[in-house]
């Protein structure tokens, strides 16, 4: 078996250094770290992870606090990538992932007493519901976390530019002559409520004003059944819109089975824009024009946030992403 010492001996530097670089020291230069990381990669060492867990106090194991609801799990496309932006990092930096629950070997616990169990260092918390009592729990404690779509004053957080995505999908909407603009929500969720504020303002900003039978609330899981009960709705208003924007591209989705099963047509009655740039959207007919987030670099930069924490760092960030528009045939010009 590879030992620090084979390393030491191939690089020439002493087995102390060696050690330094496995237990992410600080004194040690990176043109040092680099050499002696690509030998023990190409030597096929494996450190103990129990060794390196009574050298550094660590346990070398993030938590993942991930709950949601609509069914779709890890599969759902927005989770999906900002799981595998934040397993790309950790995963990198010697951390391993395990998932939390409220439920431990068949018995009820809560989520801060499944962290101290596990022992570990960190977690990063994607949840739908933030008034959770057991997540507040959470909150409280010393554990390092890291918040995605939420603000907090004690922990790091990460998000999205919601707000000027509302605002790029309505712009655009009205630029395309578009006048009469509903809005389907989010529910009561930092997102939706963020996306909601984008739609308001930019509505006022153009002068338009916002009929309340528009502005039909989706549920808290964006999911495509919510979307299409919504636009039901909005489809019994005494005025018609011209055009839709969906807090989300699943209830984008739904949105246009209503007005399919309604007997009109996208974008040729009602033009609709979602928000995300789930994969599927793209292969729609029509194509979902959407408002996209880089879930990959939301979980990147998620995981860089609580790393910093958990080794040391005290200062409580927070980082908002840019969102951009991406045109495709769901809307059309008036």
């Amino acid at each position: 078996m590879i030992t620090i010492y084979d390393i030491a001996k191939t690089t020439g530097f002493s087995p102390t250094t060696v050690s330094k670089v496995f237990n992410d020291y600080a004194d040690v230069s990176p043109k040092t770290r680099r050499k002696i990381l690509e030998t023990a990669e190409q030597l096929g060492y494996l450190p103990n992870a129990h060794a390196r867990s009574l050298t550094t106090k660590r346990s070398w194991t993030i938590g993942v606090l991930f709950n949601e609801p609509s069914g779709a799990g890890i599969l759902h496309p927005y989770f999906a990538g900002v799981i595998e932006g934040f397993k790309k990092v950790s995963t990198s930096r010697g951390y391993d992932l395990m998932f939390i629950s409220k439920d431990i070997g068949g018995k009820k616990s809560s989520y801060l007493e499944h962290c101290k169990i596990r022992g570990v260092d960190g977690v990063v918390v994607i949840l739908p519901d933030f008034t959770d009592p057991y997540f507040l729990e959470l909150l409280e404690s010393n554990i390092p976390c890291v918040l995605l779509d939420q603000e907090s004053d004690t922990k790091s957080t990460i998000y999205s530019d919601n707000i000027a995505g509302g605002i790029l999908a309505v712009n655009y909407l009205h630029e395309l002559g578009h006048r009469l603009i509903a809005h389907i929500g989010g529910g009561n969720t930092f997102a939706g409520e963020k996306r909601l504020q984008g739609y308001l303002q930019a509505m006022e900003g153009l002068g338009l004003s916002v009929d309340p039978e528009h502005v039909i609330q989706g549920s808290y899981d964006y999911t495509v059944e919510s979307g299409r009960i919504a636009m039901e709705e909005l489809l019994k208003a005494s005025v018609l819109p011209s055009a839709v924007f969906a807090a989300g591209d699943n209830l984008a989705v739904g949105a246009m089975m209503a007005v399919k099963n309604q007997g009109l047509r996208v974008p040729e009655d009602i033009s609709i824009i979602g928000f995300d740039d789930i994969e599927m959207v793209k292969f729609l007919t029509p194509a979902l024009t959407t408002i996209r987030q880089d879930t990959y670099a939301l979980g990147n930069k998620a995981a860089d946030m609580l790393i910093y924490t958990i080794e040391g760092g005290e200062e409580v960030q927070s980082d908002m992403l840019p969102v951009e528009l991406v045109i495709r045939e769901s809307c059309r010009s008036l």
